[in-house]
């Protein structure tokens, strides 16, 4: 039976995809770039989000909860200022209709958020919390 194997080396700008049939010792190589995978597979590439500038959110990544206003936006993080971590919410529907917390941690500095961390976000209606509780 044959097998295969599929090696991916990726480059500025181009993705070279190599497709081994190891029985018949034969090669195919094709080239493709980034741009020509993206339309034949589907996926969008591009910056756009909800997120705005400016606006308070509080958002939920994978382990944690944070606070903060939105100062930039790349296509793979954004930057929150006045930010804190929210170890526990409390009640969670509480929490957003009172914008009463239970533990919060501020930061000092600025926080850059991964946006593949991000699971959900919701636009914050309350001062931002910036007091150790």
């Amino acid at each position: 039976m044959p097998r295969s194997r599929c090696v991916r080396l990726v480059k500025i700008e181009r993705i070279v995809f190599r497709d081994l049939l190891l029985t018949k010792k034969e090669m195919l190589q094709v080239e493709i770039t980034s741009k020509e995978l993206l339309e034949i597979t589907g996926v969008k590439n591009d910056a756009n989000h909800s997120f705005e500038i400016g606006r308070k959110y509080l958002i939920r990544t994978v382990t944690l909860y944070y606070t903060g206003r939105i100062t930039s936006i790349t296509g793979s993080d954004l930057v929150l200022s006045d930010a804190a971590w929210i170890a526990d919410t409390g009640r969670f529907n509480d929490c957003l209709k009172n914008g009463e917390l239970n533990e919060v941690e501020p930061f000092v500095s600025d926080v850059i958020l991964p946006r593949s961390g991000i699971i959900d976000a919701t636009i914050w209606d309350h001062e931002l919390p910036r007091v150790q509780k």
